[in-house]
């Protein structure tokens, strides 16, 4: 028996890590998504807005892997430049939602009866409408464009992590170790700074990665319907709907846009799950 062998066979169960091949690919195609936002001149192997009426509708192989789409531009290196703008509207879009639905789950459970429950019910009333035409109603009134998406999509998922901090908090409070600080004359903002809020935010930040995925299919679906990025930026959801009115000369153009946003979101939520399985101690 090899010396690796006798050391994880004594290990216990909780300890060892499991890395199923479904997990490992998850984290290798995020591998690649965040490659081509960091350095997409160097997977791209053309320039993105290059138009050429001329070559439009190729087919793959050849000098374009992926084909052309309407306008003679290569379908690669548009995906490649398309991750950036998703990346940033899922990071953006969640950590604004997480700080703001933190500020609000605080407030309500640390604040008075009146508070609370004005905070809960406005945010009752919020979710009742889906995300999605929450986040549309936002960006009609605020206007199109990458940025009012991200702060749409954004607003729309607030209420659901400021309820989780809520709940948190209401057990934070009540816990030994808050007691005790507040007995010894510990300022109240102290005690809410270094043991309440790290407490009751460890849940959302684990949760917030599933919600990065959510808020790249809602970015998208924003850009599908032309309330996201402008053209002729490379955009996931743009691509989208561009090929969608192209369908018929070329399914490609709809195809590899929407295999793109599937296999970022279910990545990212397989890992989110993953971590989220950690965090509770369960190894399985």
């Amino acid at each position: 028996m090899s010396a690796f062998t006798a050391t994880a066979a004594v290990l216990p169960r909780t300890s060892r890590i499991r890395l199923r091949p479904g997990l490992i690919l998850a984290g290798l195609f995020v591998a690649v998504v965040v490659a081509a936002a960091l350095v997409p001149q160097l997977l791209a192997p053309h320039d993105p807005l290059a138009i050429g009426a001329e070559g439009a509708f190729l087919p793959s192989g050849g000098g374009h892997l992926l084909g052309t789409d309407e306008s003679g531009r290569d379908v690669l290196s548009r995906m490649v430049y398309g991750a950036r703008p998703s990346l940033v509207m899922g990071l953006g879009a969640t950590a604004i939602a997480v700080t703001g639905g933190t500020l609000l789950g605080l407030a309500a459970g640390l604040g008075s009866r009146l508070t609370e429950s004005l905070i809960m019910r406005l945010i009752d009333v919020v979710l009742s409408v889906p995300e999605l035409l929450l986040a549309l109603v936002v960006i009609t009134l605020a206007g199109a464009g990458s940025t009012n998406a991200m702060f749409a999509v954004a607003f729309a998922s607030i209420p659901s992590y400021a309820r989780i901090v809520r709940a948190q908090t209401h057990i934070v409070r009540r816990s030994t170790f808050v007691e005790a600080a507040t007995g010894l004359g510990i300022r109240r903002s102290t005690v809410i700074w270094r043991h309440v809020l790290p407490n009751a935010i460890r849940p959302v930040l684990v949760l917030s990665t599933i919600g990065v995925g959510t808020a790249i299919s809602a970015g998208a679906a924003l850009s599908f319907l032309g309330l996201g990025a402008e053209p002729p930026a490379a955009e996931w959801g743009d691509m989208l709907s561009n090929g969608l009115q192209y369908i018929s000369n070329d399914w490609f153009l709809v195809a590899v846009p929407s295999v793109a946003i599937t296999l970022t979101v279910l990545s990212i939520t397989v890992l989110g799950r993953e971590l989220r399985r950690r965090s509770e101690g369960r190894s399985t």
